[in-house]
């Protein structure tokens, strides 16, 4: 993943190229589905559950395993783009994406689903990291900030297309295909991709004395995955020994990764995370925020899907049209902030978790005045809230942590910083499915019920780990930027 490390000789050493601008589009169209895959399921779950009849741990995997497939992917397969070859590993990722696509338009039944869903994330994980570390070899420094900001638009398109695209063509239910339309949609876009990415993405030079790190990849998996399966089985199965064991022994694997990376870096071999990241406290103290950060969105869309069309009957399209105010928000306040460059970093952060901690609470007062009735408009203005929150903190947060991080390491870096926010994504699944199904219980996944009441209050429930997140994070960052301002002159 060091990609400023191992390219910036290519840079220097080779003339842009003159499809350069084709290569982007084909990197940023793979980005896009991508980012949409993450968000479109979400409205997709309460038709999934009604046609294959899902318990609700089940919804909640169909929504987790690609995320935690994602998050431990990212790290392991950005530095097999530095063995292997970047643009090999692009069109490996990009047509295994697509065929786990179809797999999941297809899928007989929900187990079989959950399988491609998490062949999917996988894939996605080869080819994510190798977009970035494409376009920096092969865009020249003028143009790269253009890029970047092409990126950032696109990126804030993605987000806000997913719930919008998958509930208008499961609204729509052409041929009768429902929910698998949003996996089948995959399908002309990976192929268009495809053909591009074959055309116009070049063959770039890889560095041949690196070694894939498999030692260190299987700690890194072993620990994520101990640390998100009990908190997703636990409930269902009475939170039997082995979920306690599974979540005590992250400790050790993680603990293990660490030592295991150290040695690695001390004799001179490749590692998936250098021995100056893991020596840098401030940039471990923040990868724990980006956790904590993330943790607090994604399973509240979860929840908020499957309350609009199984508590009360709202479409897939309508469902995703509610939740729109988000994304807006988070794009408005991206372009508004990004005017500020690097200046109030750390208050930025708390603004925003203090936006989203007040956007939470109106959520929450939204929820618990629905009666039998519900007014889809009055979410509007709290979900607006949290996304302007999110906008003005995510960009400050990436930038703060990698501030931290020498320039020899930012691939490294940022590889890092982009798998535990996934890590932060399935944690936060779990633990909004854990607070919501528990209340709800598993009778009361039916359209048109008599639990309505049921599906406010667990739906309430469930807002209450991202307020007290939020809440927590804009105490302490505050406090942070509050002594680290600077005095007067």
């Amino acid at each position: 993943m060091n990609i400023f490390k191992s390219t910036m000789a290519d840079v220097s050493q080779h003339k842009p190229r003159s499809d350069r601008w084709m290569a982007l589009a084909v990197l940023f169209l793979a980005s896009f589905m991508n980012l949409i895959d993450v968000s479109i399921v979400n409205v997709a779950l309460p038709r999934i559950q009604v046609d294959t009849g899902a318990t609700a741990t089940q919804l909640e995997w169909v929504a987790a395993v690609y995320v935690l497939a994602l998050a431990v992917g990212l790290l392991p397969f950005g530095r097999f783009g530095d063995v292997f070859g970047r643009r090999r590993m692009f069109l490996w990722g990009l047509f295994g994406f697509t065929v786990a696509s179809v797999l999941c338009g297809v899928a007989p039944d929900i187990l079989t689903l959950i399988a491609a869903r998490a062949a999917q994330g996988s894939f996605a994980a080869m080819m994510v990291p190798q977009v970035l570390a494409i376009v920096h070899v092969i865009f020249p420094p003028d143009e790269k900030a253009r890029v970047f900001g092409l990126f950032g638009t696109v990126s804030s398109l993605g987000v806000v297309a997913g719930p919008i695209i998958g509930g208008a063509v499961i609204t729509a239910d052409f041929a009768g295909l429902g929910w698998r339309l949003a996996f089948l949609i995959n399908v002309p876009l990976g192929m268009v991709a495809l053909i591009g990415a074959m055309r116009f993405v070049p063959d770039l030079e890889t560095d041949t004395t690196l070694r894939p790190d498999w030692i260190g990849t299987g700690l890194f998996a072993g620990a994520i995955v101990l640390l998100v399966l009990p908190l997703i089985e636990g409930r269902v199965l009475g939170w039997p020994w082995w979920t306690f064991a599974a979540l005590l022994a992250c400790v050790p694997m993680m603990v293990g990764f660490v030592l295991w990376e150290r040695r690695l870096s001390k004799r001179g071999l490749s590692a998936l995370m250098p021995e100056g990241l893991l020596q840098n406290r401030p940039y471990l103290i923040r990868l724990g925020l980006v956790i904590l950060f993330f943790s607090g969105i994604p399973g509240l869309f979860l929840v908020l899907a499957i309350f609009l069309q199984s508590g009360f009957g709202l479409s897939a399209l309508q469902s995703g049209l509610v939740t729109t105010p988000f994304p807006v928000g988070v794009m408005l306040a991206s372009t508004l902030t990004s005017r500020f460059g690097n200046a109030y970093l750390t208050l930025r952060i708390a603004c925003g978790a203090a936006l989203l901690t007040i956007g939470m609470i109106g959520l929450r007062v939204v929820i618990n005045g629905v009666g039998t009735d519900l007014n889809p408009y009055l979410f509007t203005v709290p979900l607006i809230i949290c996304g302007f929150g999110m906008g003005t903190a995510v960009m400050s947060l990436f930038q703060v942590t990698m501030s931290s991080v020498e320039a020899q390491d930012a691939g490294a870096g940022s590889g890092a910083m982009q798998a535990f926010q996934q890590v932060g994504a399935a944690l936060g699944i779990a633990i909004a499915g854990q607070i919501f199904f528990s209340l709800l219980g598993e009778d009361e996944m039916e359209v048109g019920t008599e639990a309505a009441s049921r599906f406010v209050h667990a739906a309430s429930q469930a807002t209450l780990y991202s307020m007290a997140v939020f809440a927590a994070l804009a105490l302490g960052l505050g406090v942070s930027a509050y002594r680290n301002r600077k005095p007067p002159q």
